[in-house]
């Protein structure tokens, strides 16, 4: 395999597209993002990273807390149009007929419409440089019950469609390449 040199960037693709809501039930707002993921498990924890620029940076600032909403297939246009747009122009839940709806722990609201919503208080801002990283705790996780396996307990976020951002692209996800750990299982 040839390889050439490549400027310096930000290559690590696909991410997740999701929609971070914040604000309160009365003054909701919506960012999409894709620079966001996991930092630990136990305490949970994960991270967005938001350019200081952006209405909501202000708003998850002073009120230290956010809303990870999974976008799928449907949520698709949703997702592009409220990253597009901005909450000081515009009320996005209602131009894209999303519903807000109160949190288990948060002022914020989650997206109804989202099968996953995953309730977020920061802990530390990291200013990095056009972008500060909101480091939370997850305090809260609100699941589609559709998308509940009763049997193991299991959240089947695969049924939902979910998507992925690359390169200025969304893409649905592709096929099942195998479960952890299937290269050193043991065949029977």
């Amino acid at each position: 395999m040839t390889k050439v040199a490549f400027k310096p960037g930000t290559l690590i693709y696909p991410l997740p597209a999701l929609m971070v809501s914040c604000g309160t039930m009365e003054q909701p707002n919506i960012l999409t993002v894709a620079w966001t993921g996991t930092l630990c498990s136990d305490p949970p924890m994960c991270y967005v990273s938001i350019r200081k620029e952006r209405f909501s940076h202000r708003i998850i600032r002073d009120s230290g807390e956010f809303v990870l909403n999974l976008t799928t297939e449907p949520l698709v246009r949703a997702t592009d149009w409220c990253g597009v747009k901005s909450g000081r122009d515009v009320n996005k839940f209602k131009e894209m007929h999303l519903t807000p709806e109160k949190a288990q722990l948060l002022q914020a609201p989650l997206i109804a419409e989202s099968p996953l919503n995953i309730e977020c208080r920061v802990t530390e801002v990291k200013e990095l440089g056009s972008h500060d990283m909101f480091i939370a705790r997850v305090v809260a996780v609100d699941a589609d019950e559709r998308l509940m396996d009763h049997t193991t307990g299991e959240f089947q976020l695969n049924h939902a469609r979910p998507i992925a951002y690359s390169h200025g692209k969304y893409y649905a996800l592709g096929e099942k390449l195998g479960s952890f750990g299937f290269s050193v299982k043991k065949r029977r």
